[in-house]
């Protein structure tokens, strides 16, 4: 017993860490919101092939549960590969496989994270809420760049749906190690839990 208590014990702490950090991230540079209109921003993952693969299945469905009746969903993504766009091919699976019915937009050319910051801006002018929905540090990534460039719609982030304890459990620990790497160019303050102090705009790092 001994001998494999000491691996147990360690494999349930790396399960523990992944999911630790990806709470965390989760909850970092959102605020509490007030207002009745929202919008949910789904962020693209690339996607060569003709119909969406399974990380943009599964943001479409985060981005889905996130969203109440009459949420504005906005799709973000451009083309991968000479393909059809991210944006697109999200819309269409959730309209066609998940029977999603409510307000979408489609973003529809940016190929970065900070692109699609910068795109989907003038689709949060007029809304009280903004929820940012990805894998979480990818998210965090987002909502950094919201603040960098447009601190004052920053201020209406709130959290999204995109972190449940125990989904994805096994790769969290693998997918948190690439992402600390993904946001090592971040502030402090930036990945701070709560929404933190006023970011000056800036191009990414």
């Amino acid at each position: 017993m001994r001998r494999t208590a000491g691996p147990a014990v360690a494999g349930a702490a790396i399960l523990a860490w992944g999911e630790w950090v990806n709470w965390r991230w989760s909850r970092a540079l959102v605020g509490s919101g007030a207002g009745g209109s929202e919008a949910v921003v789904v962020l693209g993952y690339r996607n060569p092939r003709p119909t969406a693969n399974f990380v943009n299945r599964w943001r479409v469905r985060a981005g889905i549960r996130s969203a109440a009746a009459d949420t504005r969903v906005i799709f973000s993504g451009g083309p991968t590969g000479g393909g059809a766009a991210e944006a697109q091919l999200m819309a269409d699976y959730a309209k066609s496989v998940l029977g999603f019915d409510g307000p979408v937009l489609l973003e529809d050319r940016s190929a970065t994270t900070w692109e699609n910051i910068t795109n989907v801006i003038p689709l949060l002018e007029d809304v009280d809420r903004v929820k940012i929905v990805s894998q979480p540090a990818h998210a965090l990534k987002a909502r950094a760049y919201l603040r960098r460039q447009r601190p004052d719609l920053a201020e209406r982030l709130v959290r999204a749906d995109d972190y449940r304890f125990g989904e994805w459990m096994v790769g969290k620990p693998l997918l948190a190690l690439y992402e600390l790497w993904t946001l090592r160019n971040l502030t402090a303050e930036e990945r701070q839990v709560g929404p933190g102090p006023e970011i000056r705009p800036g191009p990414p790092r």
